[in-house]
């Protein structure tokens, strides 16, 4: 019992013998008889009702002490899950975008808005505006422009789940399904919009004359490679694994991409393994096979010595000699005059397509170390190449470009379907030679 309530009681006990003797329980019964006739002349009614008086106002000033529940303390890591840190809330990113956004003058933002996402405020807008409708339906919990910026966060950065799940107080589950709804409407309901193979005669004269100015090449209306996309880690359950590590040694899936001359992608495929070679690639992807049965004609043609040549593509020595595919004479230069020629200004026209994926590895670093499932991984990669058009066309700065290996490899089989347009190709390849080296010889 409280001390100072003991020292209350004791004090009116004391107060109540100076007033009223009689009624003392220290008294004994003896006592108490011997006087109860004086007794009868002193009322104790009054001294009650000033105990009880005294004794309601203590209770009243001095609540009963709750007693604590013992819990368990929080982890370090549940504590920092029931709120994220500062500058990752939903508050702090809705002040950036909306109170903030203003404040700052328009090449400050947009720098502050590439190093989060990789590109800068209009053009984040114009992602988030583009794919709002589709998220909105998918009934998520999050706002959607902030949904998107933690998607382009970790394409940009290449954050894993964990980093990200700690950075903005998720699930790493959340954050998976997140990316996998983002990336996926990118790589479907964007693509046609902003990755489309050029057959309007408008848009193929403005790609034949941009080639014009990299390359002496006439018609050249796109450049085309391929790069393995390096995969963070491959389950031992995936059947056949070893056909995912490719020629540099690590695993990986095979993205091939047509460019245009401003290193826009005009066309992409992520259809392979790592272990594939350019040619079966490109065999199996949907542009080959419209090419090859004349699904895609392109009209535009131009005379070089009274030949007639269509607009084509250039590639490099892993990719089969074709009709609108047309590929070096020799690895290094080992040819005639007029073959090196050719051979060096086919290769100009080539830098075109190696600086794009250059610039698209810059810009998404996700794809020098892909940390996604092996199943969500070609639509990482197709949203990464459709963000990449979006900054190409937008004038976004150009980042550092990614380094890729020298590549090496045999010139590939030929494949009967392939012997007609194959025989095409090599008359035209040798038509351009001559007529490019007469030109430089008579500069």
């Amino acid at each position: 019992m409280d001390q100072s309530f003991l020292l209350m009681l004791s004090n009116l006990l004391h107060l109540h013998n100076y007033l009223d003797p009689t009624t003392s329980p220290l008294l004994s019964s003896t006592a108490i008889s011997s006087s109860a006739t004086d007794a009868s002349s002193t009322s104790a009614a009054p001294l009650l009702f000033f105990t009880l008086a005294s004794v309601l106002s203590y209770l009243a000033s001095h609540p009963p002490a709750k007693k604590k529940q013992k819990t368990a303390s929080p982890s370090p890591s549940s504590a920092a899950a029931a709120k994220p840190p500062s500058e990752f809330s939903v508050a702090a990113f809705r002040a950036l975008s909306t109170e903030h956004i203003w404040a700052m003058e328009a090449p400050l933002r947009d720098a502050q808005w590439r190093s989060l996402y990789g590109l800068s405020y209009p053009v984040f807008t114009t992602v988030v505006e583009k794919l709002k409708p589709y998220i909105t339906q998918s009934q998520l919990s999050l706002p959607s422009d902030y949904a998107v910026a933690m998607v382009l966060s970790r394409l940009s950065h290449g954050l894993s789940l964990k980093t990200l799940a700690s950075r903005y107080a998720l699930e790493p589950y959340l954050i998976s399904k997140i990316t996998n709804m983002v990336t996926r409407l990118l790589a479907t309901k964007l693509y046609p919009e902003f990755i489309k193979i050029p057959v309007a005669r408008r848009r193929l004269v403005e790609t034949t004359q941009g080639f014009q100015e990299l390359t002496p090449l006439p018609n050249v209306c796109g450049a085309i490679d391929t790069t393995p996309i390096k995969l963070h880690k491959i389950s031992p359950d995936v059947i056949n694994g070893s056909m995912y590590s490719c020629k540099y040694g690590f695993p990986a899936v095979l993205l091939q991409v047509v460019a245009d001359h401003k290193k826009i992608f005009w066309d992409v495929c992520v259809k392979a393994p790592g272990g594939y070679t350019d040619a079966d690639h490109l065999r199996d992807s949907l542009l080959y096979n419209k090419l090859i049965s004349g699904d895609i004609s392109w009209d535009k043609a131009v005379s070089v010595r009274g030949q007639p040549v269509r607009p084509y593509i250039v590639g490099d020595w892993c990719f089969p000699l074709l009709s609108f595919l047309l590929t070096p004479f020799s690895y290094n230069r080992t040819g005639s005059p007029a073959q090196n020629a050719f051979d060096e200004a086919l290769g100009k026209g080539r830098k075109a397509v190696e600086e794009a994926i250059g610039l698209l590895k810059g810009r998404w670093k996700i794809l020098q170390d892909l940390n996604v499932g092996l199943n969500h991984a070609p639509q990482t990669i197709v949203a990464c190449c459709v963000l990449h058009n979006l900054c190409q066309i937008a004038r976004e700065p150009e980042p550092e470009l990614w380094k890729e290996p020298e590549e090496s490899g045999q010139p590939p089989r030929l494949l009967e379907n392939e012997k007609s347009c194959y025989y095409y190709g090599e008359n035209l390849r040798q038509v351009l030679a001559d007529d490019l080296y007469q030109r430089l010889s008579s500069r």
